[in-house]
C-alpha cells in the first residue's frame, strides 16, 4: 500500500472529524448520583433466601408473597430474613413476576455470628427479631452449656430478648441444666414430642422469634408442631452424637391466626458453632440494668473477669440477687471468652 493511502482506497487527507467514531455512553455525560425517591414503593417483610431472590410478604402479611431481586442502585447491601424493606415493581405475586428491593430500613435487632472467635466478617443470621428461642435436647444429643452461653452471649448484644427450649424431656429431666442459667432470669419452656406446647405458643404471640440449634435438636419438629403446614424436613442423629442439616436457608413462617396477634418464627439452619469475634465483655454487661451500673466504677480496661485478673472489678462489690446474676454472667463472660475463672464449682456445668 503506497504512502498516504488508507484501507478501502480512501486518501488520508481526505479524512475529517466526522469520521471519528465516538463510543457511546464513555465519557459523554457524566454518571448522575440522584436517585428515584420511590415514593410509591411498599413495605414489605423478607421472608426468605434464595440465589439473588427474596421472598417478601407485603405489609407483613403471609398472604401476600412477592418474589423481588435487589435493585442496583443498593449495590451489594445485605439483605436478610426478618429485613423491612420497600418494594417497587410488579407486587402482584402473580408466576414469573419479580419485584424489586430498593430500600431496606434500619435494624431494631441483629442476631449475627461469625465462623469462628477469630473471623473478622460478621454474618448476620436474622434481622428485626424480637426474641431469640435457643433450643436445647436435653438428651441424644447430650445438651451443652458452651453453646447456650454463646447463643445468650449474641442474644443480649444484638438487642433480642433470650428464652431457653428444652426438646426431648421424655430422655432426661435436666433440673442441673436449668439451674446453670437460673439467675440469668432466663425464660425456660419445655417443648418434648409429649409436652403441650401452650406456653411456647403463648410466649411466640405476636413476635417475631428466631430459633436457633444444633442439628438434631428436634428444632424442625417443634417448627413443625406450631406450624403445621411448614412442612419442614427433619433428620436424624448420628452415631457421634451429631446431626444433619435439615434445614439448609432461614425462612420465616406466620405462626397460626388464632384470633390474637399473629406472630412469627424464623427457622434457621442448625449449626455446629457459633463465633462471637464481634463481642466484647461490656456488651454483654450493658444487657442488664443494674451491672451496667456498677461496671462504671471498674478500672480501666478491666475484664470483668474477677480474680485474679481483675481483682478491683466492681461487680464483686454488688450484693442479693444482683450479686449472683453478676457471677453468672462472669461465667458467661468466661465461656465465650475461654479463661477460666474461681467460680463456685456448685454451679459450673462440664461442657
Amino acid at each position: 500500500m503506497s504512502p498516504g493511502r488508507r484501507r478501502g482506497g480512501r486518501d488520508a487527507a481526505s479524512y475529517d472529524e466526522s469520521d471519528v467514531r465516538v463510543r457511546p455512553g464513555k465519557g459523554s455525560r457524566p454518571r448522575t448520583k440522584t436517585r428515584p425517591a420511590h415514593s410509591d414503593a411498599t413495605d414489605a417483610m423478607v421472608v426468605s433466601v434464595d440465589r439473588g431472590r427474596w421472598g417478601c410478604a407485603l405489609g407483613g402479611d403471609p398472604d401476600s408473597i412477592v418474589v423481588a431481586m435487589r435493585a442496583r442502585e443498593l449495590g451489594r447491601t445485605p439483605i436478610v430474613v426478618g429485613d423491612n424493606v420497600s418494594v417497587v415493581g410488579d407486587v402482584s405475586g402473580r408466576p414469573d413476576t419479580l419485584a424489586r428491593v430498593v430500600r431496606v430500613a434500619q435494624r431494631s435487632t441483629v442476631l449475627r455470628r461469625t465462623a469462628d472467635d477469630t473471623d473478622p466478617y460478621e454474618r448476620i443470621v436474622v434481622a428485626n427479631a424480637h426474641q431469640l428461642l435457643i433450643v436445647t435436647a436435653l438428651a441424644d444429643p447430650p445438651p451443652r452449656t458452651g453453646f447456650v452461653e454463646r447463643a445468650l452471649a449474641a442474644a443480649y448484644v444484638g438487642g433480642l430478648s433470650p428464652i431457653l427450649c428444652l426438646t426431648k424431656s421424655d430422655l432426661a429431666d435436666g433440673a442441673d441444666f436449668r439451674a446453670a442459667f437460673a439467675d440469668l432470669d432466663l425464660p425456660v419452656v419445655l417443648a418434648g414430642r409429649a409436652d403441650p406446647l401452650d406456653d411456647v405458643s403463648a410466649i411466640l404471640r405476636g413476635k417475631v422469634t428466631a430459633l436457633i440449634g444444633h442439628s438434631g435438636v428436634g428444632k424442625s419438629t417443634l417448627v413443625n408442631r406450631l406450624v403445621p403446614q411448614a412442612d419442614r424436613a427433619t433428620g436424624v442423629v448420628s452415631g457421634v452424637g451429631k446431626g444433619r442439616h435439615t434445614s439448609t436457608q432461614s425462612v420465616a413462617l406466620a405462626l397460626p391466626d388464632d384470633g390474637g396477634p399473629q406472630g412469627w418464627v424464623i427457622d434457621t439452619p442448625g449449626i455446629r458453632s457459633f463465633g462471637l469475634a464481634h463481642v466484647s465483655a461490656n456488651d454483654i454487661v450493658d444487657a442488664f440494668d443494674d451491672l451496667r451500673d456498677a461496671i462504671e466504677n471498674c478500672p480501666r480496661g478491666c475484664t470483668h473477669l474477677g480474680p485474679p485478673a481483675d481483682p478491683e472489678c466492681a461487680l464483686d462489690e454488688l450484693e442479693g440477687h444482683s450479686h449472683r446474676r453478676a457471677m453468672a454472667v462472669r461465667r458467661l463472660l468466661a465461656a465465650v471468652s475461654g479463661v477460666e475463672t474461681e467460680e463456685d464449682p456448685e454451679t459450673s456445668l462440664p461442657e
